[in-house]
């Protein structure tokens, strides 16, 4: 029976975790608490848990002046474009063939950001943890 009931909240969660994320992206939710209380109307307290993790993700995003900053800095840096058949997920890490480049603090984002090109779009990255944080068009 408990299995059973484990089977059924980890079932919950992997479908909560799409909701709660598009829930996030579009912006009716916003970071971690967002997404928390999405994940918990989607699937309990696992969807909960979930839907915290993903808000937290899509809520490290740049706000417009910050974007408009990393968009002009990465035109001049000229870098090669990877192109991937993966999708780029805010949220999820990209693969460790995908190269890296520092956003210097000069540009005055307000975290230590990397950025790559992938399929001709930029890409906002947390250096630690190679999540995508952003994509910019």
């Amino acid at each position: 029976m408990r299995n059973r009931v484990l089977s059924s909240a980890a079932t919950l969660a992997v479908i909560a975790l799409p909701l709660a994320l598009a829930a996030c992206q579009s912006g009716t939710a916003s970071g971690a608490a967002g997404g928390a209380v999405t994940g918990a109307i989607v699937g309990g307290p696992i969807g909960a848990a979930v839907g915290g993790v993903a808000g937290a993700a899509v809520g490290t995003a740049l706000t417009a002046e910050e974007s408009t900053r990393v968009r002009s800095y990465v035109v001049a840096q000229r870098r090669p474009s990877i192109t991937m058949s993966e999708e780029v997920v805010i949220g999820q890490p990209l693969p460790p063939r995908v190269r890296l480049y520092s956003v210097p603090q000069n540009v005055g984002l307000a975290n230590p950001y990397s950025y790559t090109i992938v399929n001709d779009r930029t890409v906002l990255v947390d250096p630690q943890t190679r999540t995508v944080v952003q994509v910019i068009d």
